[in-house]
């Protein structure tokens, strides 16, 4: 954790130091909130997962309710990595750019950071073999920040003469990277290099109900998982 801290303060305070302009050190940061803040978020918690089994047996043991064991857990590693994602993004983007579009950044990450954990507890609580989950792990972060956006593009091709801009408003909600991206690229204004579909999108993310249900969606991404794994960890046989 203080590796990944230190490793998030020095590419945040090298962004901000190469750059003149706030705004393109701000969408520098924005590749590496959505690209490595979930895949460390993802390997860190599976790994801490397998290597805790024995723990988490002894734990088992005790007259503790199963649920509330792995519930703590999952606080425990969220907190950590929420207040380490604080500290290396958070104060470093609101001293150099105290405004609307970094507190979005900020919340973004936040929020990435606590779905990937959930997400990462559900393939560890699933997946038996540590190496198997590991690999799970990885193709789930891939599949979310690369295949899913290939999909994407491949379908708008194929009925790129049908209205289905609107559409993807939907489509891009089963993905919690890209509800990220949207919201923040629209705050940096660059949805003006998105033609007709970033009117859509700005028709839709960039007002206050748009932000409120974007939220709630980020909110499931993280209820759901949880509650899987949760459900997963009550039945599974140790």
């Amino acid at each position: 954790m203080i590796a990944y801290a230190a490793l998030l303060i020095l590419l945040s305070l090298s962004l901000f130091a190469l750059e003149d302009n706030t705004a393109k050190a701000m969408l520098d940061l924005l590749n590496i909130v959505l690209i490595i803040v979930p895949l460390v978020s993802l390997l860190f918690s599976v790994i801490y997962i397998y290597n805790s089994a024995e723990f988490l047996e002894l734990l088992v043991s005790q007259p503790l309710k199963r649920g509330m064991i792995w519930l703590s857990l999952f606080s425990g590693l969220a907190l950590s990595f929420c207040l380490t994602f604080l500290l290396g993004v958070g104060l470093p983007v609101l001293f150099f750019d105290f405004s609307a579009t970094a507190a979005m950044l900020v919340l973004t990450g936040l929020f990435l950071t606590v779905i990937f954990i959930a997400i990462a507890m559900l393939a560890a609580v699933k997946v038996r073999d540590k190496a198997k989950g590991i690999g799970t792990a990885i193709l789930l972060w891939i599949y979310f920040t690369v295949l899913f956006d290939g999909m994407v593009l491949f379908f708008l091709f194929q009925f790129a003469d049908y209205p289905v801009e609107k559409p993807m408003v939907a489509v891009s909600m089963l993905n919690p990277v890209d509800i990220g991206r949207i919201m923040i690229l629209l705050r940096m204004d660059e949805s003006a290099l998105m033609g007709y579909t970033g009117a859509i999108f700005r028709n839709f993310f960039g007002t206050g109900t748009g932000v409120v249900i974007s939220f709630l969606v980020l909110l499931l991404w993280v209820f759901i998982p949880a509650m899987l794994s949760v459900r997963k960890f009550k039945n599974k046989d140790l």
